[in-house]
């Protein structure tokens, strides 16, 4: 499950962890766009509710300078040993420059030097060197994790993919169908023992389709209308089915731009229905390949209810 969970203040998030173990859930992933930053709801996690393996997807390449995020995720790592995955990947020009002030240049780059200095770094290795994209000079961990952790990249298209297979521990996916799995994978030919295949897939809950899609098109044309994404679903076969959104995005109609988005968009891209629904669309993701299915809750009346006893009854639906 993506947390922290939405309506609930972090301070109050160990019984909503409590309420997660109970119905089943064995990881906790956390996201980093404009909420609350990746590291703090595991760190409450690995102290409140040790049972859960923990991982981000993901922490942006761009956002901390190497030394600093190879010391975050140590000190989550010795919190939680072995039980820490880090994700990380390039985030967006929207994340990473207009609301970080950092400059979102060579992201593919960037990942890959950021990936061969944390490895080195988390290992406890001294670490001066002149990469493509930064230095970093004798920078050395001052409480290395006895249990490094694994390190996976966000990937969308195939030069991600393949940098994922070749030199990562696992590989993030985003905003794809059960299909589309299949179709990113094929470029991960890896046969590393253990390398995970996490992916985010954001679940509405709800048999309200009406309700569903509506919230589905808002986090669509907010998410694909990014270049990356755009591209991504390009790559993917969704160029010509998408295009009327992105030509209403950019002239400025946000308007038309959700009403072009195809309800057979939708229902690839956002898991809702009942609960026992929406679980069995989440297995099919499994049965596609991915090993780590982090779901990430939309907003529905129930979840937005404040019932605590029907919020865990979607939560016990999802995860049993």
């Amino acid at each position: 499950m993506t947390v922290p969970l939405g309506g609930i203040p972090l301070s109050d998030h160990a019984e909503a962890f409590a309420a997660l173990g109970d119905a089943g859930f064995t990881d906790l992933w956390t996201s980093e766009v404009a909420g609350s930053d990746a590291f703090t709801p595991l760190t409450l996690a690995a102290a409140w509710a040790p049972r859960f393996r923990l991982g981000t997807a993901i922490a942006p390449v761009f956002t901390r300078g190497p030394g600093l995020l190879a010391m975050t995720a140590a000190a989550l790592a010795e919190a939680a040993p072995g039980r820490f995955q880090l994700g990380i990947g390039a985030s967006s020009p929207v994340v990473v420059g207009d609301w970080n002030a950092a400059e979102f240049t060579q992201p593919f780059q960037r990942s890959r030097d950021m990936l061969r200095f944390l490895r080195a770094a988390l290992a406890g290795e001294l670490v001066d060197q002149q990469f493509e994209t930064f230095a970093v000079r004798r920078f050395r961990l001052e409480r290395p994790p006895a249990v490094p952790p694994q390190i996976l990249l966000a990937a969308l298209r195939p030069g991600m993919l393949r940098l994922a297979a070749a030199e990562a521990d696992g590989v993030i996916l985003n905003w794809l169908s059960p299909a589309d799995v299949t179709t990113a994978l094929a470029e991960v030919k890896t046969d590393k023992p253990g390398f995970d295949v996490a992916a985010r897939i954001f679940v509405c809950p709800t048999d309200d389709a009406e309700h569903a899609r509506r919230v589905g098109r808002r986090m669509i044309a907010a998410y694909l209308t990014v270049p990356a994404y755009a591209e991504f679903h390009r790559w993917l076969g969704r160029g010509d089915v998408l295009t009327p959104m992105w030509q209403a995005w950019s002239s400025g109609d946000r308007k038309a731009a959700l009403a072009a988005i195809p309800d057979s968009v939708v229902d690839d891209l956002i898991v809702h229905g009942s609960p026992a629904e929406c679980r069995a669309k989440v297995e099919a993701y499994v049965a596609a390949g991915i090993t780590v299915p982090a779901m990430a809750l939309l907003p529905t009346p129930v979840l937005d209810s404040g019932d605590a006893a029907a919020i865990l009854a979607v939560l016990t639906g999802l995860g049993r």
